[in-house]
């Protein structure tokens, strides 16, 4: 009885109280999660025995692609991935396929050879390019990174390549 005695004013306080936490958890969440994160400087150790730096990179959008020989989600993705290098190289994308630290890498030099794989090959031997890049574990985890360096998407799995295309088209037209 006395609750319908008090003023209706005084049970909206917890209500709008909480109604704020809310909004502002939520708009924490929000930035924390849209902020840009800038890709790591690390440098990639390539099969043909070149060293390439993220840093050299900037002014291309680039993807850096984690996989191994023995992800049958890499090797199907991999013809994909090639005709998606070949259709926007020159438009000035680069391409980094990273082959995880367990990896064998005569095994990977032979996958890339065989295959005549077009772009940059690097192995990862001791994980430290996939440790740089958010502990990847999973393959295959492939990043899009634009001209500034920033992240602009990551994928882990198999990406969708048209969703991906209109991606690399927006970036590349930036």
């Amino acid at each position: 009885m006395q609750a319908e005695n008090r003023p209706a004013r005084s049970r909206t306080w917890p209500k709008v109280l909480g109604i704020a936490a809310i909004a502002i958890i939520a708009a924490v969440g929000y930035f924390s999660l849209s902020s840009k994160k800038t890709a790591p400087d690390v440098t990639f150790a390539e099969i043909n025995g070149n060293q390439v730096t993220m840093q050299s990179l900037r002014g291309k959008v680039v993807m850096v692609n984690f996989w191994a020989t023995s992800c049958t989600t890499c090797i199907k993705e991999m013809p994909e991935m090639v005709q998606t290098y070949n259709k926007y190289k020159d438009q000035g994308l680069d391409f980094v396929a990273v082959a995880m630290s367990y990896d064998p890498p005569n095994y990977v030099l032979n996958y890339a050879q065989t295959r005549n794989l077009p772009f940059r090959v690097a192995l990862d031997t001791k994980g430290e390019v996939a440790k740089s890049f958010e502990d990847v574990k999973l393959t295959p985890t492939t990043y899009v990174i634009d001209k500034d360096g920033i992240i602009i998407k990551r994928y882990v799995g198999e990406p969708d390549f048209a969703a991906l295309h209109q991606l690399l088209e927006k970036a590349l037209a930036a």
